[in-house]
């Protein structure tokens, strides 16, 4: 980077994309139609601007929401608000990433596999049979006036600012992909078996975390980079922000209410926050313990999401005094952004013939649960009557899309996908829109020039991205359903982020 002299201005601001009516909720292969709220949905926004000899040489705006993950149609809603709003905002300078709450209003609607993107603007009801919730183009529409309006409101708020950073360790995620000794692995298989082996991959523990800060050097907000998306309560169906509800708290009661926090979720494909051993023993502990935090006990899972809220700011706690010896009021700033064209996972006329059968059994059970329901539409007022006939639905249509695939690889090989990348001084940002596997994350950050990288995984729709020798194990997370992109696109997403972090550096 140049040694030309830089300053640092930063805006925070946070709102509430919670809706006060009936949505669908996203995360599962079935339909959940919320039943009231648990805990607030959230999206907060960085502004990040460099100045030099009084002028602004650059910025970016990072956008963290507690949804299942961030659809193009989400993405350019927000942008095309802000253009509105803030014409001094270079849109393509805002990237956003999603917490990965399963339990958050679905923000998508257009259909995935159309060629060109041609959508053909059908309504047919999201799950195959009508259900009364806010349609989900409603709420995106809701959410991305919402989100324009607090980057507008974190703009407004830029003072000068100094960063410092570091590093801890928090036990959060944990491999979530088990394997067994014919060589198969399945995600969320039990080890409480005789044919068990190991777990598939590595575990991440590790805590990123930046800090902004005021001339007086009051922190004004925290970055938290976790390898681990929120998903211990992923089936409720109530909307909930999951763990990071408790960690924002009990962050902001350690360090002052006044902060901000930014979450963001590192590569974790294969991670999930879920005890996959010893689970009686761990059990046990959070029933001896149960006061964790001052826990609400009408709560849902509050005690493993209280213990995870504890570890973050343990870890923080244990950053903040040694980051704060070495804050930046200078940093260097650069900025990247490209769509990248990764090549599709190749579609095989075998695998079309692999999931013929499940896709007729399933198409076999929807028309047939349909076909009760019509029978028999007193079970419609039963409690969740709608789960049931949903699923199949739902997993049909999944296993679908590998056909879809087949025809759209002819004309479009390649899937585009929007990366950035952030130099900011000795630190980086990098995203990607997938469930990263650690594989490709932990080769990313050390093969950086950067002292510290943060990979940010979900700033876009997701699907899973999985190494070679997951796919050898096959299972979901690794089946060509459940990825859009393999081990291919995976290599051309490291060499593209390693490049692009590494060459920042030089200009």
């Amino acid at each position: 980077m140049s040694n030309q002299q830089c300053s640092l201005r930063t805006g925070w601001a946070q709102t509430d994309i919670t809706p006060d009516e009936k949505v669908y909720l996203a995360g599962q292969h079935y339909a959940r139609i919320s039943e009231g709220v648990l805990d607030p949905v959230t999206a907060t926004a960085l502004v990040i601007e460099s100045i030099k000899a009084g002028e602004t040489c650059g910025h970016v705006v990072m956008i963290s929401c507690d949804i299942v993950g961030i659809a193009d149609e989400l993405r350019d809603a927000v942008r095309e608000n802000i253009t509105t709003a803030l014409p001094e905002i270079d849109t393509k300078n805002i990237f956003f990433n999603a917490t990965h709450t399963h339990a958050a209003p679905t923000a998508r609607y257009k259909k995935r596999y159309v060629p060109d993107n041609n959508d053909d603007s059908s309504k047919e009801p999201p799950f195959g049979i009508e259900l009364e919730a806010m349609d989900p183009e409603a709420y995106v529409k809701f959410a991305a006036e919402r989100i324009a309006d607090a980057v507008e409101k974190a703009w407004e708020n830029r003072q000068t600012s100094g960063i410092a950073y570091g590093v801890g360790h928090a036990v959060v995620g944990r491999n979530r992909r088990l394997s067994y000794k014919d060589g198969s692995s399945r995600m969320y298989g039990s080890a409480e078996t005789p044919d068990f082996s190991h777990f598939e991959g590595y575990e991440d523990h590790t805590l990123q975390a930046l800090m902004t800060y005021d001339t007086d050097k009051k922190l004004t907000g925290i970055v938290a980079n976790v390898p681990c998306p929120s998903q211990v309560s992923e089936n409720s169906f109530r909307i909930s922000a999951d763990y990071w509800h408790e960690t924002r708290r009990e962050l902001r009661r350690r360090f002052g209410d006044g902060i901000h926090i930014l979450a963001q979720c590192a590569p974790a494909g294969d991670q999930s926050p879920h005890v996959l051993t010893y689970k009686e023993a761990q059990k046990r502990m959070w029933r001896l313990s149960g006061t964790e935090l001052g826990r609400d006990r009408s709560r849902e899972s509050s005690t493993p999401r209280d213990e995870i809220a504890r570890r973050i700011a343990d870890a923080v706690e244990y950053i903040l005094p040694a980051a704060e010896k070495d804050i930046d009021w200078a940093p260097e700033f650069a900025h990247k952004a490209e769509v990248v064209k990764l090549p599709r996972r190749k579609i095989t006329a075998k695998d079309v013939e692999d999931i013929s059968a499940e896709k007729e059994n399933y198409r076999k059970e929807y028309e047939s649960l349909l076909e009760e329901l019509e029978q028999h539409p007193e079970k419609k007022g039963e409690a969740r009557w709608y789960v049931p006939v949903t699923r199949p639905y739902k997993k049909m249509k999944w296993v679908e899309n590998v056909e879809k695939r087949l025809e759209l690889q002819k004309t479009q090989p390649d899937l585009p996908m929007e990366l950035h990348v952030v130099r900011l001084g000795d630190i980086a940002f990098a995203t990607n829109p997938f469930e990263l596997y650690l594989d490709y994350g932990i080769r990313m950050r050390e093969l950086s020039n950067a002292a510290q990288t943060f990979l940010v995984q979900l700033a876009g729709p997701g699907s899973y991205l999985p190494s070679e020798r997951t796919l050898a194990g096959g299972g979901y997370g690794s089946v060509p359903a459940s990825t859009d992109i393999g081990p291919e696109g995976g290599e051309v997403l490291v060499d593209w982020t390693v490049k692009t972090i590494n060459d920042l550096a030089e200009e």
